[in-house]
Parts: C-alpha cells; structure tokens; sequence
C-alpha cells in the first residue's frame, strides 16, 4: 500500500486537460437516461471494483488516463478560475438550484459541476459505464452524482451590485427629499390658513372700526381713530357721505429705500416691487410685500444680467409679467416666487403686458418698437412690429377695441393702438401729431379702451437737446424743484368706432425727467377718477371725470412719487399704492 500511494503521486498530471477535450468533442444532442436500477447498480457495482484495481495502474487503450485525486489544483486546472465565478467548469454557464443543469457534485470527490453536464460526459464514454471526474481524474458513476441542494444560486457581479447599491441609496435619499417636502408643505399649509384666520380677523375688525367711526362721525363730525381717511377737496365733502363716494382708508407703510417700479396683486394681497439691492453690490432684485400680514418684505434674487426692471404687469392667474434694460421680458410665479421663463429682448425693454386668452406677452422696447411672443413656444417671437417714433415705448396696456384684443401703448409722440396679430404692420396714432409737447403717462381701465386720460410735458427747445436726451435715461428724482407745468387730456372714443378725439384738459405739475405712471380708479355708478403724482404736491392727486374737478389730495411724501399703480381683484377688493424712493403706502379704496 505504500508504494502504490508513492507511485500515484509520481504519475504525471493529464494533457491535455480533460476539460479542454470535453469542450471541443462532446455532443450535447445525447439522450441520457436518467432511470436508476437497483438490479444495475449491482451489477455496476461488482465491476467497479474489477476495473479499479486495473485502472490504478494504468489507464485502458485509448482512454484518458488520469491521476487519482492528485494532479494540479483546482484553480490551475480550471480555466479563468470557473470555481470563483460559480459556473461550472464544463461548459462555463452559470449552474441553476433546480431542473436538467442543476447544481451537483460527485462522490467522493466532491468538485461540482451542472449536472447535465455530467451526464452527457458518461453517455460519451460509449462501453465504459463510468467517466473520469473532468478536474482531478477520479472515475465516478451515474450513482456517484449527487444533488446539492441550495436555495438561490447567486452569480456575483461586481458592476451590477455597485449599481444596486448607488440606486438603493439614491432612493432612500429621495425618500427623505419627500419626507421633508411634505413636511415642509404641511407647514405652509398651517401658515396658510393662519394667515388667511388673521386676514380675516383684520378685516372684520377694520370694518368694526369703520362702522364705530362712521357712527361717531355723524355724532360728534371727527375721524375715528385707527384708521386714517383723505381729506376731501371743499367741493367733494357732499359726496363722501353718499353711496357714490370714494373713500382711500391708509392701509400700510413700507419703508424701503432704492425701489423704483411696483405692481399690486389684489387677489393675493401682496405688492412686488424691484429696486437695487441695499448694500456694496447692489444688484436689482424683486421684494415681495404682504399688504395685511406683519412679515417683512421678501428679497427675490433676479438672474444675472437682468439689469433695471422697468415695468412689472400681474396678471390674475398669479403670475407676474418684468422687463428689463437687460433686454429681458420674464415671466415670474407669484406662488413659488422664481422667475419660470425668460424672453430675448433686441433691445431693452421699457413697458410690458399680456393677453392670457391668447397666451401673448409683450415688451414695448426702447427703440419704439413691440415685440409679442407667445409662452408655448418662446425660442423666437410672434411678431415683432416697427413703431411710429424710434422713442421709448415707456407704457402699454391689454385693452378691447371694438370686441377685439389689442395692445395700447405710449410714447413721446402720443398713444398708440396695436393689433395683437401682427397684420397692421405699423400702429395707430390717436391724436394727432403735436410738436409742443411730449406725452410721458398714460391710463386707462382695462380692458375697456374707452376713456384715456395722457400726461404731457412741454416739448423742450432744439438748444436743450443735451437735456432732452436724459428724458429716456434717467429715473432719478429732481433734487430741487417743484416740477414743469404741463397737463392732462382726456381722449374719448369717437361713438362705436376706431377713432378718438381728445376732449378736456387740465394743468398739473409734472415731472421734468421722468416718465410718471398715472391711474383711473372706477367707483360708484360708472364714475372714474384720475390718480397721478404731481411734482408740487410731492404726493398723489386724484381728480373726478370727465369733468377734471379735483377730488383729493393723499397725502404727501418727501421725495417724489416715482410709482403709481391701482388694482381691484374679482371679488371686490380695491388697492391704490405709490411709491417714492423712500417709502411705499397702500390704500384700501371703498
């Protein structure tokens, strides 16, 4: 016994390898049978053991010949390493837990392999019932292979697990993105109807107040305390008792300083307004203003290059309408407070408007022209249509003319009216062209086009070009000075058709540089006033049409007015505000 274990160990390993020689020969169409007779077994196993002691010392002619249980090792003689990637060394596919290339092993060697595989390498051996292992030569049996059971098979991938891996971890931080933005909604959601139980808290207060102060006026002829009414001109003092009157109670003061352009949402109850930013950089941004809450204002950081905002347009949808010198015509949400869409402009933008029946915003540019774009498709512009004069278009209104949309806007040589289609080509002038005087506001009510009211100033003379240049440059208030007398005129429309006629005027102190924003406040039974910010009174006056009769003075400011806007949401509410570069005051209008 010794000696044949030294003599096994002497014998040199197989080659070539059987492996090898089961890829390039065996034929995987052989049926195999997979019946186990105890009678064979019997039989099997009575020749086994006569062919074991011959096979020891050499294997029969032409048959491989194969060192028992010795020979290289496992890694060497596999290819690859098949046994660290669990596939089985025969066929080098990965071995499954179940069916024909079921995971198996043989006894008592113990190297496993598929055991289709297996089978196929007996059914090769044409007389021999039994087949030498294909790794380490030992020869086995159909009854040698044995099943192991395991519940998975698993076939590592390094590649695929790194994979699982990062996509598991990314969704277990969007899991937590989630769980903080719903938290963060809820909140909002509280704040919310906190704020909407204050707001109404207030107001139902403020008409208590109201109430309390109308009945002690009628008593004792004084104000109530806590809220603060507009003296009335001698001649309005009747009308303010009457159900016609129009009452402007102070709302709120903001004091901020370096705003320049505002728009009132009345639906919302808020104010936005731009400016340059306090501080070293002062880069423009938007502030946000609630106009019942006790929040300070927000500040919305603008994207780069968006320079000066001219003119702000809120719409009733809840989104906001800016131009800017930058030459940019955004588009800003109300709710998420971020600037959704923006606009090229060929030249900087000085006035802005929108159509939402028909999706158009549109920018009325420093070279006099108008340029509309459509928000479904901005990669360029609907129209872009040549105006009258090559002067700012430093106003522009969404208005109906005769059942149709259409844009009215206003430069130095007079108002305008725009077809929205582009058709017309070139706009329509109003009135007539006047070389004494340059018009700098214009309001209306829109969306009816009906009663406009245009501000003009003098014309300066040819030697004052130098002056005349700063017209459309500059925004900073007069630092002395109480103004240039000019006027306003009232334009009515000619009957049902497309012409106008200019019919009343009167004097006013206006701006000597800038382009001032004026209003007409609707109240009572189809009544209007006139709002504007005159230069002598460093406030806001508001006069009665179509008559010019003054109304009211609002009360006075240290600086100029250099905004002035008016707004009314659909159920009722009515706000007038203006702003210097000082301060912002909000009247509530009843």
């Amino acid at each position: 016994m010794p000696s044949r274990s030294r003599r096994r160990r002497l014998l040199p390993p197989p080659a070539p390898p059987l492996i090898q020689e089961l890829h390039e020969g065996i034929d995987f169409d052989v049926q195999v049978d997979y019946s186990d007779d105890d009678d064979e077994e019997e039989e099997e196993e009575g020749e086994e053991s006569d062919e074991d002691e011959e096979e020891e010392g050499q294997g029969e002619p032409g048959e491989e010949s194969i060192g028992e249980g010795c020979g290289p090792s496992e890694q060497a003689r596999v290819p690859g390493g098949a046994a660290e990637k669990h596939t089985c060394p025969v066929c080098m596919e990965a071995w499954t837990s179940q069916g024909a290339h079921r995971i198996c092993c043989i006894n008592p060697c113990g190297h496993v392999y598929g055991r289709s595989c297996l089978e196929k390498w007996l059914a090769r051996q044409k007389r021999n019932t039994a087949a030498p292992c294909p790794q380490c030569g030992r020869r086995f049996k159909h009854k040698d292979i044995i099943n192991l059971y395991a519940p998975e098979v698993a076939v590592p991938n390094n590649d695929l697990e790194k994979e699982v891996l990062y996509l598991r971890g990314k969704s277990e931080s969007l899991e937590e993105k989630v769980m903080k933005h719903e938290k963060l909604l809820d909140e909002m959601n509280e704040r919310l109807l906190e704020l909407t139980s204050a707001q109404k808290r207030q107001i139902a207060s403020e008409q208590r107040l109201i109430n309390d102060g109308s009945s002690k006026r009628q008593k004792m002829g004084e104000h109530s305390v806590g809220t603060t009414y507009l003296k009335p001109s001698t001649s309005a003092t009747a009308d303010f008792s009457s159900s016609n009157s129009c009452q402007f109670v102070f709302q709120k003061e903001f004091i901020m300083d370096g705003l320049r352009v505002m728009a009132i949402d009345a639906c919302n109850q808020t104010i936005l307004a731009s400016g340059k930013a306090p501080g070293v950089g002062q880069e423009h941004i938007l502030s946000k203003f609630s106009i019942f809450s006790h929040y300070e204002a927000r500040n919305i950081q603008l994207p780069a290059d968006t320079k000066a905002v001219r003119d702000i347009c809120i719409l009733p949808s809840g989104f906001a309408v800016f131009t800017s010198l930058g030459r940019k015509l955004s588009s800003f949400s109300m709710a998420t407070d971020r600037v959704i869409l923006q606009c090229d402009l060929p030249s900087p933008g000085w006035s802005c408007s929108a159509d939402e029946t028909s999706h158009q915003i549109c920018a009325g540019l420093q070279n006099g022209n108008l340029i509309i774009f459509d928000i479904r498709q901005t990669s360029r512009p609907l129209h872009y249509m040549v105006g009258l004069s090559t002067h700012p278009v430093h106003t522009l209104h969404t208005v109906l003319d005769n059942n149709s949309s259409k844009f009215l806007s206003a430069s130095s040589i007079g108002p305008c009216m725009w077809d929205t289609d582009g058709n017309q080509g070139r706009p329509k002038l109003l009135l007539g062209a006047d070389n004494q005087r340059v018009c700098i506001s214009l309001a209306c009510a829109p969306p009816s086009s009906d009663l406009l009211v245009a501000s003009f100033r003098p014309k300066v003379d040819p030697s004052e070009d130098a002056t005349s240049s700063q017209v459309y440059i500059s925004q900073t208030p007069t630092p002395s000075g109480r103004g240039k007398l000019g006027s306003h005129a009232l334009i009515r429309r000619a009957g049902n058709s497309s012409s106008f006629t200019e019919d009343r005027t009167c004097s006013a102190f206006v701006s000597e540089i800038r382009m001032s924003k004026s209003a007409i406040i609707p109240y009572g039974n189809n009544q209007q006033l006139f709002a504007y910010g005159d230069e002598s009174l460093r406030g806001v006056r508001t006069w009665r049409l179509p008559s010019f009769e003054m109304h009211s003075d609002i009360s006075t400011l240290q600086q100029p007015v250099m905004d002035l806007r008016y707004a009314e949401s659909s159920t009722g509410g009515r706000f007038l505000g203006y702003l210097s570069t000082e301060k912002l005051q909000v009247f509530r209008i009843r």
